[in-house]
């Protein structure tokens, strides 16, 4: 069963009662425009680091603002629906902003889970998370992948 794609009212709603049901909560995010391996190992590495994992997935205009014009290759919609098919993630948004703080925010996940090419030390939220008693962890394998690699092996580059 796929995971539910909320918008954030939604989905605050829907920690606060995993919480109350004793759940810790992770919270990841990214652009995920071509879903490659690297992609799926930084969410499987996330879904371990609590019961829930939360997965916030960049809007279109914040895609295009973070990589440029051509971007997203795939619509925020379907993005968010093969994110919320991957086994290990409970709850899917779509963010419209450039960063997920205001989520993080809203949602005080106990637990923030950044890909390889981050440091505890380098990840831009970290403030926020530390500020409400969170935790910053680094998840998935070295960042061997990248969607503007498949992209530009695809346009024969």
């Amino acid at each position: 069963m796929n995971a539910p794609i909320l918008d954030e009212g939604a989905l605050a709603e829907a920690v606060e009662r995993e919480r109350a049901a004793g759940k810790t909560i992770a919270f990841a995010n990214g652009c995920f425009d071509v879903l490659h391996v690297g992609h799926i190992r930084y969410l499987q590495g996330a879904a371990d680091v609590a019961d829930v994992l939360v997965v916030g997935v960049n809007g279109d205009e914040s895609v295009r603002t973070l990589k440029g014009e051509g971007r997203p290759v795939m619509p925020e919609q379907e993005r968010a629906e093969i994110i919320a098919a991957i086994q290990g993630v409970g709850y899917v948004t779509v963010f419209h902003e450039k960063s997920p703080a205001h989520l993080l925010q809203v949602l005080k996940p106990d637990v923030q889970a950044k890909g390889t090419d981050y440091t505890p030390d380098s990840v831009p939220e970290a403030e926020v998370v530390n500020a409400y008693g969170g935790r910053v962890v680094i998840v998935g394998d070295p960042k061997d992948h990248s969607t503007t690699a498949v992209l530009q092996k695809l346009r024969g580059r």
